[in-house]
């Protein structure tokens, strides 16, 4: 996809953004694109089935196994335009912003974070991603 075809939206009507991510964005569906909506990812190693040790460890798997899902569906990184993140522990935001801001390309997609009591098997973090291939 066409990085012409996605469009940041910003307004100082609104607060501006805390970390990696567009108040919105604006896809342009004039080309024949296709959407694609990824299942949350959490920190689980493919190899082995199990879940990374520590809160770093669990967000450099999870992101890792949203870009195999997302070459699997022949997107890129910059085709993303809305990310969800779930953190069992909001005090860890800032780590997850961190690692979000070197792995994506601007124009960064819109996001949501969600603070969250609980995630399968004990994970602490959780993303989802939407984006047109």
């Amino acid at each position: 996809m066409s990085k012409d075809a996605i469009h940041p939206i910003h307004t100082d009507q609104a607060p501006a953004a805390i970390g990696p991510y567009s108040q919105a964005v604006a896809a342009n569906f004039a080309f024949k694109g296709t959407v694609v909506f990824c299942s949350g990812q959490i920190g689980l190693d493919p190899a082995t089935g199990n879940l990374r040790e520590g809160f770093e460890a669990q967000v450099d798997q999870a992101l890792a196994n949203m870009q195999a899902v997302i070459k699997a569906a022949g997107g890129e990184l910059s085709g993303i335009v809305k990310l969800t993140l779930f953190l069992t522990d909001l005090a860890n935001f800032g780590i997850a912003n961190a690692k979000m801001e070197a792995l994506l390309p601007k124009p960064y997609p819109a996001r949501s974070t969600v603070g969250v009591a609980a995630l399968p098997k004990g994970a602490q973090f959780e993303i989802e991603a939407t984006l047109v291939v």
